[in-house]
């Protein structure tokens, strides 16, 4: 499978309690902290869901 990096640019603050959930669910709580994750269709859908609160890159 595919890796790819999640980095938490924004903060969610004044965000949908279901975004806060997606990016703790991602395990991003800092801004700028990165996570590695598995390129699933799970995974991709969450990113999709905060996309504008994080930037993905491949690894």
């Amino acid at each position: 499978m595919a890796k790819i990096k999640v980095t938490k640019v924004k903060s969610a603050i004044n965000r949908p309690l279901r975004q806060k959930r997606t990016l703790e669910a991602l395990g991003l709580k800092k801004i700028g902290q990165v996570k590695e994750h598995e390129a699933t269709p799970n995974i991709l859908g969450m990113v999709a869901k905060v996309s504008h609160l994080v930037s993905v890159q491949e690894a």
